[in-house]
Parts: C-alpha cells; structure tokens; sequence
C-alpha cells in the first residue's frame, strides 16, 4: 500500500490524515488546537503539525500536500522571517479598507472584471492595505505575501527555520482568493497589489493543480496544495449540479463551473478550484459556532440544542434570529452583530429559540445558494459537510431551507483528504486524480419547501427591517 498524507491547517487546528493512495481509505491521523483569534504567529501552525503528527504518523508516507484557511495574509522579511503575526480571514479590521479599494478601482464590477473578487474585510488584498495604513513599520520590513498554506507548505520542504528556504509556491484554487490574482486570466495583477500596499512584493509561483513542488527532507513528495474549500471540493469529487455547503467555523456555498464567475455585487466569489476548473463561492462568518453559542445561552450541549429545535415547529413560532455573531461577510455587515426578532410571551420557550438558531443559520446559506444560482450554477443536490452538519436538527431543516435535495456524506476530514488526494495525484502523475469514493451516510429529498419559503420569508423581513439588506 502507498500511503500520502494531507494537512488542513484550519481556523481552530490542525488535522493530518494518512490515506491509500489508490482508493483514499483513512489509515490514521492526527489533531492539534491552534490559538484562538483573529491573528496567529505562523509558527503556531507548524508546532500544531508537529504535535498532530508526533509518533511517527508520517512514517511511510510517500507524498503530502497541505490545504489552508484562504486569504490569511503572512508578511516576510527580505531574509524569509515572519514580520508579524499573520491577519487571518476572519479579522474584520479591514473592512474600511476593503471599500476604499472598491471605491479606488471604480466599484465592484470592475474587481470583478479584473480578478472575480470583489474586496471585503476577508481578502488579502484589503489586509494589505490595513497593514500599509496602520503599521508602517511592519509594512516597510515586508517583502514577500503568503498564505497560510503556502507557509506551511514551505516549511514542510525546508525542514526548519533558517535552512535555506525554497522560494515559496501556491496553486491557482488558493491564489484567486487574494485579490491579486485573475481567475480569468490565470495572472498576478501585480498593479492591484502595488495599489493596496504602496509598493510591489514578492508573490509564490502558481504551481499547477498536480505539480510536486519539492521534498521534505524525509524524501516524501509535496503537492502545491491549495485552500481549504478548493480541498474538500477535491475530496468530494463534485460533479456539476453538485452544491456543497459547508457549516464550521464559517459557512460556505460553492460548486464547480467550468467558467470563471465575476459577481459584481461581491457576493459570489469567482475563485478557481484545485483541478483547473472553477470554484464560485459564497461565505458567511457564521454557522456552527451559531448553534454552540445559542446551546450555551439555553444551558444546554448540543445534543440538547438538537432536542430543543426538533420539538418546534417551522418557523420557530414566529422568532428569527440573524446570527451575525461575529460581523458578516454576506451580506457585508462586518459590524453587525445578530438581532433576536418576533419575540412574544407565548413564542418565547427554549424549543422555539433553538428551532430559529438552526433556521437562521442556514437562511444565510441559503442566500448563498440562491447567489451561486444567479451566476449559472445548477442546484441538483446539496452536500452538507463540517461539524455542523452532525446536528440531528440541521439535517432536518436543511432540505426545506436550502429547497434542494440533501445528502450527507459521512462523517470525514474533507479539506485534508482533498490535500491527501492532490498528492496522490502529484506522486501518481496521471492526467486526473485517483478515483477516491465518497460514502454518504444519508439523503433527503427537498422537505416540506413551502414551509421553508415561509422561513426564508420572514428571515428576509427581519434582516431588511434591522439592517437594510
């Protein structure tokens, strides 16, 4: 058996899978927390990876490749050291930034037009400009900008600090989410990144979608790996009319195109995938850490929160609740904070307040199907992937909410085993990667769609009413 391994360096953590190169069979893996927060010093992913992968998880393996949280921004000096804790995707401080950008290159359709992604607070490319605006000591010390998975993809082929670092790569899924990089093109817009900094830096070679990129210095080959949703549209093996959404830290809505998307309203961001194809893609800050933090507010776990919002019916007796925790990105409301709409004495009961965190939640998704749609994709069924997607609760109002068959594939560590694919494609050399199946552990056809309309009524009320939108 020949065995590669694939990294998810997260948001929350690191997670190494070892894999059958040839059928994607799990032989082992391994976990480990990073900091919490909205910047991380990038040698806390590497120690991460080096704790997931003590006891000789890596030993045999042939071939690893990494996928990332996209868009964080990783600033190094002219002698390849970090030049400040990196800022990741979900730090809204850029926000202000974002739309001075927008409003310097002549609006949304012209970013659209030039690269597929309209800048919002989570782009690299308006973290550049914070940088340059606000910490103009550490913008003058930075040369090059990586992303979180390049980094670790560099240090996985220099072994350790200071040992002559190999000059940095990317791939194409993970590049089109920076704000510098042209899906329809296939180009850096260097002038886009010297706009948003004051000055050029140094980018990472785009590597293409199987190409090995160097050794470790164990020997093992390493892909070019790619972001985290390109990885586990990888692993998914998404054929068009496939829709994924995934519920974890954030939530996303993405497929496969075979054309670049440029939404000018920002929504649907135009990335490319890990295969040469297309990923147009929708995000929210929030999902599953919607439903921890309301089972915290109703003193429950979320077994209980489960329990709770199955007892109710739909609509949760006319409360909705904007789960914009955290700030949104989609809509783009990066000060928002979530609202608790309808409340009467006799709607006010823990059932009800459950049901409408799970309603509320993927009302937001839902949006972003509905956003994807727009832009051509064909909604034949939805994958619901991430630890959201274990809740008894979401897999029962997904399929009326989302307005679309539903399947849920078992439970897996996809962004990591679309990295352990790419580098059983890479070791393997063929023109496709290797045929892994992917076990669905249940399928729902589309629900009861009137009574989710009516959700989704009344979620559109809410948000216009308090926001605007």
């Amino acid at each position: 058996m020949t065995l590669v391994a694939g990294v998810d360096s997260s948001t929350q953590a690191t997670k190494v899978v070892v894999a059958d190169a040839a059928t994607g069979a799990v032989v082992a893996e391994g976990r480990a927390a990073h900091p919490d927060g909205t910047e991380c010093d990038p040698g806390a992913w590497w120690q991460a990876f080096a704790t997931a992968t003590r006891g000789g998880l890596l030993d045999g393996v042939a071939a690893v490749g990494v996928a990332g949280q996209q868009h964080g921004m990783v600033l190094l000096d002219e002698d390849g050291e970090v030049v400040r804790p990196a800022l990741l995707w979900n730090d809204t401080r850029s926000a202000g930034a974002a739309q001075d950008l927008v409003r310097e290159l002549g609006g949304g359709e012209a970013w659209a037009r030039a690269v597929g992604v309209v800048p919002l607070a989570a782009i690299t490319v308006a973290k550049l400009r914070w940088v340059a605006e606000h910490e103009p000591g550490h913008a003058g010390r930075a040369a090059t900008v990586l992303l979180p998975h390049d980094w670790v993809t560099m240090r996985l082929r220099d072994g350790a600090p200071g040992a002559g670092r190999p000059d940095p790569v990317t791939d194409r899924g993970d590049a089109s989410g920076t704000g510098y990089w042209s899906t329809a093109t296939g180009e850096y817009r260097d002038d886009l990144l010297a706009m948003a900094f004051g000055r050029k830096l140094a980018v990472p070679r785009v590597a293409g979608p199987a190409e090995p990129v160097g050794e470790t210095p164990q020997g093992a080959l390493v892909a070019a790996g790619t972001g985290d949703n390109m990885g586990a549209g990888l692993a998914l093996g998404l054929r068009p009319g496939d829709v994924v959404v995934s519920l974890g830290t954030s939530g996303t809505a993405f497929a496969v195109h075979d054309e670049p998307a440029a939404d000018p309203s920002g929504e649907v961001a135009g990335f490319a995938d890990a295969t040469g194809r297309y990923l147009p893609l929708v995000c929210t800050l929030n999902a599953a850490r919607v439903l921890s933090a309301a089972a915290r507010m109703l003193g429950t776990d979320l077994a209980g929160l489960d329990r709770l919002a199955l007892s109710a019916d739909p609509g949760a007796g006319g409360l909705v609740l904007l789960p914009y925790l955290d700030g949104e990105r989609t809509p783009n409301l990066p000060e928002a904070a979530g609202a608790l709409l309808g409340m009467r004495r006799g709607t006010m009961t823990p059932e009800n307040l459950a049901r409408a965190a799970v309603e509320g939640m993927l009302c937001g998704l839902a949006d972003g199907v509905d956003a994807l749609r727009r832009q051509g994709v064909e909604v034949h069924r939805v994958l619901l992937v991430g630890g959201g997607s274990n809740s008894a609760g979401v897999r029962h109002v997904a399929p009326s909410v989302l307005g679309a068959p539903v399947a849920v594939p078992e439970p897996g560590e996809y962004v990591a085993l679309g990295a352990a694919r790419q580098a059983a494609w890479a070791l393997a050399a063929t023109p496709e990667p290797p045929a892994w199946p992917v076990a669905v552990s249940q399928a729902t056809e589309s629900g009861d769609l009137a009574a989710g309309a009516r959700v989704r009524a009344a979620y559109g009320e809410a948000r216009g009413r308090v926001y605007g939108v």
